[in-house]
């Protein structure tokens, strides 16, 4: 019995300082040690691509999700496509036209535990002008004071016009583009 209650004490305390441990907020971003990268297909080839330059606003607690804020805005003409005629065609008119768009927003409208460290996001993307619905599953790995989230989401781009006129078919480009994500954030007050 003294076992017993030994045991019991000790996965309390152990639940209690788990608790504790992750009643951490965090708020800023650290984009040096973030990333949003892209794969696609092209004319069936696998090829990858990243932006170097974006934003994002945070206030997550782990412990209370549903009152979380996310969101992240992408400077579209910092893409790398893997060359630079690649990058140079599609900050064009027909592909992103970053003259008249020159960001893509994401904006969380509801996050919710799904487990331990993980979360349901739903939120608004729009690009072009184009908002669409998505949802994707979000993990949480504490790092220290940091904590790394990391995500996917297959985006279509004919739902935002993306790739206009000869490039509107499927043939050369897919249209089904996965995003990833690694965001980092420490913890503020």
């Amino acid at each position: 019995m003294k076992h017993l209650t030994t045991f019991l004490l000790g996965t309390v305390c152990a639940m209690s300082l788990s608790m504790n441990a992750q009643a951490v907020e965090y708020k800023a971003i650290q984009p040096e040690k973030s990333k949003v990268t892209f794969q696609y297909k092209q004319m069936g080839v696998a090829m990858d691509g990243r932006f170097k330059k974006f934003a994002a606003q945070l206030n997550f607690d782990p412990a209370k999700p549903a009152a979380a804020k996310a969101d992240i805005e992408i400077d579209l003409a910092s893409i790398d496509a893997g060359s630079s005629d690649a990058d140079d065609e599609v900050v064009g008119k027909t592909w992103f036209n970053v003259k008249a768009f020159p960001k893509a927003t994401f904006v969380a409208k509801q996050i919710k535990a799904t487990g331990a460290n993980q979360f349901e996001v739903t939120g608004a993307l729009t690009i072009k002008g184009k908002s669409q619905d998505i949802k994707f599953p979000l993990k949480l790995a504490t790092q220290g004071n940091a904590g790394v989230f990391t995500g996917s989401f297959v985006m279509r781009r004919a739902d935002f016009a993306i790739g206009e006129g000869i490039w509107a078919k499927f043939d050369v480009v897919a249209n089904d583009i996965q995003v990833n994500f690694q965001l980092t954030a420490i913890s503020g007050k």
